[in-house]
């Protein structure tokens, strides 16, 4: 083929196109990363606004311990990182009560068993099954070689694991509603509230409704290297970019990608600053932004089809970014907190926030004395989308109301020095991150075998792949990278 062609043109710069492009360059792949946008991290991006830089989402994230994924990457690449740990790493305000997850598991698990009430051995029961599943599944997570594609090595070490998977297969495709009433913990409100927060901002629904096994393994998240990346999680996004550009590939900023056709030996990607010609394209990019840019209907696609509806089930962002002065008596570290006005009710369109809060170590994000905030909250798509235009300026004034409302009562100390604020509905959040109808978190895990159809990387078409938190294991800053190294094997194991 003629030089001036890619081994593979990653579509989007969010962290499953990190990955992907990382790890191929680092494979010796010649790489061109396009972005819509002038910064990097797609939904995991920090973006300015009149002088200060927001996190574009509230979230935490994991994978910062030496032997995980980005713990690796900082570690080898000598990435200019500094990550902060935090604890506790996230506060759990209701209108009744505070809970902490400490960062230490044992001291949390004994503050929810020390409550009013706590069934204590039927709470120490369900983390008990919780450990062995969490770790069972998230060694997959930080030894990425041992998800699909499978390799001889990597199924002699799921061989050499088999007695950790057999605590699993009881509750596939159960819902986690069921492992607490097995329990006896249903009516225990304080653990039901933490559990529904938890699953609303990991696997996307609630408790009740949640994959078992998948909501088990997300209960680990907070002890799992989670921590503040200085500065905002987009030094991380600009970190990788950098890495890539210095491992041999190109990073085209500010190139939006119009058109994919397929051409002989590969495929022809059109772009704002010219033509590219690959062998490969991965696509990080929702199902239905895929079929736009292949100018080919959905339902021609069967299996895109059906990951776009599973998506197109789930949520948009509603936001709030916020400068606030530092209230008196604050320490000076960056906090996460979980607002729950009414636990009674479902955990979206303002009833439940969550707001991250920078540091003061944040050099450049706020004034001094002052912080940056940003709080979201999840609409429904298939609410806004059936709502005719008009009416939809009126449902999200609603939400935001309600967002206003939740912050003054659970979190006053945050607002009462609010020097500056900006909303977002999911069309704006769209403009921020690039993301088709402002969907966040991908596919919502519901409860059932549907989860486990496709396990490993989404190969479109020959040539065609698809990455990102609609793609396995998804969901997550860490687990779309992981999702994006497991595509770059595939894609090296057939060059």
């Amino acid at each position: 083929m003629p030089s001036t062609w890619y081994d593979a043109v990653v579509v989007g710069a969010g962290f499953g196109g990190l990955a992907t492009a990382l790890e191929l360059t680092r494979r010796g792949a010649r790489v061109a990363l396009c972005e819509s946008l002038n910064y990097p991290g797609g939904c995991a991006s920090t973006f300015q606004r009149g002088g200060h830089a927001f996190e574009s989402g509230a979230t935490l994230f994991s994978g910062f311990e030496p032997h995980q994924l980005f713990g690796r990457w900082i570690r080898e690449l000598a990435l200019p990182i500094t990550v902060d740990g935090l604890d506790p790493v996230v506060e759990l305000r209701t209108s009744t009560a505070r809970l902490p997850v400490y960062r230490n598991r044992e001291r949390f698990i004994e503050t929810l068993c020390a409550l009013p009430d706590a069934p204590a051995p039927a709470v120490r029961r369900l983390f008990a099954l919780q450990a062995q599943v969490a770790g069972a599944l998230w060694p997959l997570f930080d030894d990425p070689t041992l998800l699909p594609p499978l390799d001889l090595r990597a199924l002699l070490r799921h061989a050499g694991r088999a007695l950790q998977y057999p605590p699993l297969l009881r509750w596939l495709g159960r819902p986690l509603g069921a492992v607490l009433e097995h329990l006896g913990l249903t009516t225990f409100a304080p653990l039901r509230t933490y559990l529904d927060a938890l699953c609303q901002i990991t696997v996307q629904c609630s408790a009740a409704e949640a994959e078992a096994p998948f909501a088990l393994a997300a209960m680990d998240y907070y002890w799992r290297g989670t921590g503040h990346v200085r500065g905002g999680i987009g030094q991380l996004a600009r970190a990788l970019a950098g890495a890539v550009e210095a491992q041999g590939g190109t990073v085209l900023l500010a190139n939006r990608v119009k058109a994919v056709t397929p051409v002989a030996g590969g495929w022809s990607v059109s772009a704002r600053r010219g033509e590219l010609r690959t062998r490969h394209v991965v696509a990080n990019v929702l199902p239905r932004s895929l079929s736009r840019l292949l100018d080919v209907p959905l339902e021609t696609m069967p299996r895109l089809d059906r990951l776009s509806r599973r998506v197109e089930s789930g949520w948009g962002a509603a936001m709030r970014y916020l400068v606030v002065r530092t209230p008196d008596g604050a320490d000076g570290q960056a906090h996460h907190l979980e607002l729950v006005e009414d636990p009674s009710a479902p955990f979206i369109e303002g009833n439940h926030l969550f707001m991250s809060i920078s540091g003061e170590a944040d050099t450049g994000r706020a004034p001094p004395g002052h912080r940056t905030v940003t709080v979201s909250t999840h609409v429904p798509l298939t609410t806004l989308s059936a709502l005719p235009v008009e009416a939809q300026r009126g449902y999200m004034e609603h939400i935001q109301a309600r967002m206003d409302q939740g912050l003054r009562q659970l979190a006053p100390e945050w607002l009462e020095g609010q020097t500056h604020a900006m909303t977002a509905s999911p069309r704006t959040y769209q403009r921020f991150t690039q993301r088709d109808a402002g969907a966040v978190g991908g596919v919502p895990r519901r409860a059932g075998l549907e989860n486990y159809r496709h396990l490993g990387p989404f190969h479109v078409r020959e040539g065609l792949w698809l990455v990102g938190d609609s793609v396995f294991p998804g969901q997550s800053t860490l687990a779309t990278s992981v999702g994006g190294v497991r595509t770059a094997a595939s894609i090296t194991s057939r060059s």
